[in-house]
């Protein structure tokens, strides 16, 4: 028999019209994430976002959250990362705690507390703080800044958020701490590298299979904390 021309395997991938005030970069966006294997399985298995997947990795390589640890939650919104934590270090039976902080309001998690604050806010440090209520053993900040379009300014403004996270991660973590930022290829993270490295036992970069391929996403995962100078 022969085939007909045109006949096979459909192509599934779904397709988004541009319709009404939809942007091009609006119609990308949502056509990414309706055609994103990570997005439909957080949702079929209960995460809040699909970046749960990506401190499911890596946690599952480096063991970042421990039974009763107490974590801090940088770029909270909507909860995705809270939700592993929470997961992995037992806060349903009473154990560590989680404290986070975000632009956007986060829906409750029970055990779980977070303010509506931009971390750049001069009150945010000491309001995390204050709600941790002593020493951290993990700072993980998933924070970017909303994408101007312009790659260098882009690049700037996220890594002026993981600095920012470096410096509070110094300030709240107890000796033997990790600290997990959001960063983008570049370069001019390289000064971060070398002031972590002065801080931490461990320096590296991981991508996560979670990260799109075609992004230039990737972490900054110092272990091994060494002590603040004044202790």
């Amino acid at each position: 028999m022969t085939e007909k021309k045109g006949s096979g395997p459909r192509n599934l991938k779904v397709r988004v019209k541009t319709a009404g005030k939809r942007t091009l970069s609006s119609k990308l966006w949502l056509e990414r994430q309706l055609n994103d294997p990570y997005v439909a399985k957080a949702k079929a298995e209960g995460w809040r976002s699909r970046a749960a997947f990506k401190l499911i990795e890596m946690d599952k390589r480096f063991h970042l959250l421990k039974s009763g640890a107490r974590v801090v939650d940088l770029g909270a919104a909507p909860g995705g990362w809270a939700q592993v934590a929470a997961r992995k270090i037992g806060l349903d039976k009473g154990k560590g705690r989680i404290v986070g902080i975000d632009l956007l309001e986060v829906e409750p998690m029970a055990g779980a507390t977070f303010i509506v604050l931009d971390f750049m806010d001069e009150t945010a440090p000491d309001r995390l703080k204050a709600l941790l209520g002593g020493e951290a053993d993990l700072v993980m900040s998933d924070m970017a800044a909303n994408a101007t379009g312009h790659r260098k300014t882009d690049h700037l403004k996220i890594m002026g958020l993981a600095e920012a996270a470096a410096e509070f991660a110094r300030e709240v973590l107890a000796p033997g701490g990790a600290f997990l930022a959001k960063v983008l290829q570049g370069g001019t993270e390289n000064a971060l590298l070398a002031d972590l490295k002065r801080d931490f036992a461990v320096v590296r970069h991981v991508k996560p299979a979670a990260s799109r391929a075609d992004s230039s996403e990737l972490y900054v995962l110092a272990t091994g904390f060494r002590g603040r100078q004044d202790d």
